[in-house]
C-alpha cells in the first residue's frame, strides 16, 4: 500500500474556491485558509434556509476493537462512492483532536484512498477552532478563579467550582490538581482542588457543535453553570458577565470549515466533541448547511451506536430538528471475531466459530438503531485476508435478520470500492420509509432516562449510583434541569462500562459514579465506570513515529 504522501500526490484535488463553486457558493462567501481550506460565512448559510433539505445518512459502527472497524474510511468512501454514481453529495465530519492524534489513535481523516484533504492540516491545527475553544474555556476558568480572589460578590464556594481547565494534549498528571498555592490571595489565588480535561470534553466544544447560529451560541454559553454558591445556587456565565469576551474568542470558530475528499467531493469538517464523553458528532451548523447544499449528506457519529449513534438520535436530533433517513452500521470480520473471543495476535483463534460468536455485537447495534425507526444498512469493511466463507456467513446472517448488507473496499479503491455500499444505501432510501422516534421522553425523571439507555442500548440489568451521583441528580432536578436529555460518559471499548467485556455482555449493572450538568449544551452527563475526561498517553505514543521531512512533508501522522 502506498504512503499517504504518495496517495495525496496522485489525487486530483481542486482549489477550495472550485469546490465551493460546485455547491453554488462564491468566493465572497468564503474565508480562505490557504488553497484547500475555507470557512463558509454564517451569513451565507442563513441564506440557504430556503433550500430543500437533502437526505441524511448517519454512519455508526459496532463496538471498537484493536482490529479496526474502519468507520471514518467507510464514511468518506461512501461520500466518494455516491459521487462516482453521479449524485450531489456533501459530507459532514468532526474535526480531529490533537490529543488522540499524538496519543494512541493517530490521524482521524480516513485512510488509504478514502481521506479528506489536506489530511495533515486537518489533523493538526486546521483553522484553529479547537485552540479557540481552549482559549475561551480557560479564560472563563480564569474569570471564575479571579472572582474567588477578589470580592467574590457571587458568593462562590471554592469547593464547588465545577468548571475545570482545558487543553488539547493528553496529560494524565493534570487530571486532579490543587491550585492557588501562592503566599497570598492576590499572588497565588484561593487554594482549591482543580483539574484539566481534554478540550473536546469541554462543554464549550459541545455548545459550539450544537449551536444553530451565533445568537444560539451566545444563549447557550450564557446558561453554562460554572460553580455553585455557599448556599447551593448555580452560578452561570451570564452571572459573571463575560459572555462578550467568549464570543470574541469564538467569532471565527462558529463558521464551518469546507474541505474535499481525495476525489473532489465537498466535505464540511466542523465541531469536535468526544463521543465517549460528550455527544460525539460534528456541528449542527455544518450538517444543516450540507443538507441545504446536497441531495445526499453523509455524516458520522463517534464510536459505536451505544455512544455517538444514540446521542445523535436523542440529543442532536432533538436540538436541531434533523433526523437521519438511513443508518449505516460499520463492522469488519476481524473485529467481529475479537468480540467472539478471537485474539488478533493468535491466528488460530480467528475462526468461523469466533466470528459466529462475535455476531452478537453486530446484532446488538442493529437492535439499538432499530429503536429509532430508521432504515439500516450494514457495511462490512473488507480486508484482503477476509475469507469467502467468512464473508458469506456475515452476509447471510444480515439477510436473515432482514438487514441489507454490502462489502466495501474504500481503503484500497476509494469511491470505486464503495459503489456497492452506495447503491445499497440509495436502494434503501428509495424503498424504505423512516418512522423516526426518540428512545425516551424528556419529562421522565433523570434516573428513568438513564435506566432506559442502560437497559435498551447497553443491555444492562440495571443502574447503581454513588452517593455523590445521587446528590447531584437531586440538585439538578430541584434546580429545574430534570427535563434535559442524557449524555452518558463511558468506555467506548465495550457496550458495558467495563472495557474488558466484549461481545454483548449480559447480567451486569451500570455504575454511575458522578453526574455532571452541561446546562449550556443542554444535557446531563452521568460518568460511568472508570472513564476519565483527560486521557493519558500509551506506552509508545503515536507522537514517537512522526517527523517533518526537509522538504516540509509530514510522515507518520496516521
Amino acid at each position: 500500500m502506498k504512503t499517504d504522501i504518495e496517495i495525496a500526490e496522485e489525487a486530483v484535488v481542486k482549489p477550495i474556491a472550485d469546490i465551493a463553486s460546485s455547491l453554488g457558493l462564491s468566493e465572497k462567501d468564503l474565508i480562505p485558509y490557504g488553497h484547500h481550506i475555507a470557512k463558509v460565512q454564517l451569513s451565507k448559510i442563513k441564506e440557504l434556509g430556503k433550500n430543500k433539505d437533502g437526505k441524511l445518512i448517519m454512519v455508526t459502527a459496532i463496538t471498537p476493537t484493536p482490529a479496526g472497524e474502519g468507520k471514518t474510511v467507510t464514511t468518506i468512501s461512501l461520500i466518494q462512492g455516491l459521487g462516482r454514481l453521479g449524485y450531489n453529495v456533501v459530507g459532514a465530519l468532526r474535526e480531529p483532536s490533537i490529543g488522540p492524534t499524538f496519543g494512541i489513535k493517530g490521524g482521524a481523516t480516513g485512510g488509504g484512498y478514502a481521506q479528506v484533504y489536506p489530511m495533515w492540516d486537518i489533523n493538526l491545527h486546521f483553522t484553529g477552532d479547537i485552540h479557540a475553544v481552549t482559549a475561551a474555556h480557560n479564560l472563563l476558568s480564569a474569570i471564575v478563579d479571579n472572582e474567588l480572589v477578589r470580592d467574590n460578590e457571587h458568593n462562590i464556594d471554592p469547593t464547588r467550582v465545577v468548571l475545570k481547565k482545558a487543553m488539547d494534549i493528553n496529560s494524565r498528571e493534570l487530571r486532579n490538581i490543587v491550585t492557588g498555592l501562592g503566599k497570598d490571595r492576590i499572588l497565588g489565588g484561593v487554594p482549591h482542588e482543580h483539574g484539566f480535561l481534554m478540550t473536546s470534553a469541554s462543554e464549550i466544544s459541545a455548545i459550539l457543535a450544537l449551536s444553530s447560529d451565533a445568537a444560539d451560541l451566545r444563549r447557550r454559553l450564557e446558561r453554562m453553570v460554572v460553580a455553585y454558591t455557599y448556599d447551593g445556587h448555580p452560578v452561570t456565565v451570564k452571572d459573571l458577565g463575560c459572555i462578550g469576551a467568549l464570543m470574541v474568542l469564538l467569532k471565527d470558530a462558529v463558521n464551518p470549515n469546507l474541505v474535499q475528499t481525495l476525489e473532489g467531493q465537498p466535505v464540511f469538517v466542523h465541531g469536535f466533541p468526544f463521543a465517549n464523553i460528550a455527544h460525539g458528532t460534528n456541528s449542527v451548523i455544518a450538517t444543516k448547511a450540507a443538507l441545504k447544499l446536497g441531495d445526499y449528506v453523509v455524516t458520522e457519529a463517534g464510536f459505536a451506536s451505544d455512544l455517538g449513534g444514540e446521542k445523535f438520535m436523542d440529543i442532536v436530533c432533538r436540538e436541531s430538528g434533523m433526523s437521519p433517513d438511513c443508518v449505516v452500521i460499520v463492522a469488519s470480520i476481524r473485529a467481529l471475531m475479537t468480540h467472539g473471543g478471537g485474539v488478533l495476535t493468535d491466528d488460530s483463534t480467528l475462526t468461523l466459530e469466533t466470528l459466529k460468536k462475535g455476531l452478537c455485537n453486530l446484532d446488538k447495534h442493529i437492535e439499538n438503531m432499530s429503536y429509532y425507526g430508521v432504515p439500516i444498512v450494514v457495511s462490512i469493511n473488507h480486508f484482503s485476508f477476509d475469507k469467502q466463507e467468512e464473508m458469506d456467513l456475515v452476509r447471510q446472517h444480515c439477510l436473515d435478520k432482514g438487514v441489507k448488507v454490502a462489502f466495501s473496499d474504500g481503503f484500497i479503491k476509494g469511491g470505486e470500492g464503495a459503489v456497492p455500499l452506495a447503491k445499497a444505501v440509495i436502494e434503501t432510501l428509495e424503498t424504505s420509509k423512516k418512522d423516526f422516534r426518540y428512545l425516551y421522553d424528556l419529562d421522565m425523571p433523570i434516573k428513568d432516562k438513564i435506566e432506559k439507555i442502560a437497559k435498551c442500548i447497553y443491555g444492562a440489568d440495571g443502574v447503581t449510583y454513588s452517593a455523590p451521583a445521587e446528590k447531584a441528580i437531586k440538585q439538578m432536578e430541584s434546580d429545574g434541569y430534570g427535563n434535559l436529555p442524557i449524555c452518558i460518559a463511558k468506555t467506548q471499548a465495550s457496550l458495558s462500562d467495563d472495557s474488558t467485556k466484549k461481545g454483548a455482555p449480559k447480567g451486569w449493572t451500570l455504575n454511575v459514579r458522578e453526574v455532571q450538568l452541561s446546562a449550556g449544551a443542554g444535557f446531563i452527563v452521568p460518568v460511568c465506570g472508570t472513564l476519565t475526561l483527560m486521557p493519558g498517553l500509551p506506552k509508545v505514543p503515536a507522537a514517537m513515529r512522526m517527523d517533518l521531512l526537509p522538504d516540509g512533508r509530514i510522515v507518520g501522522l496516521k
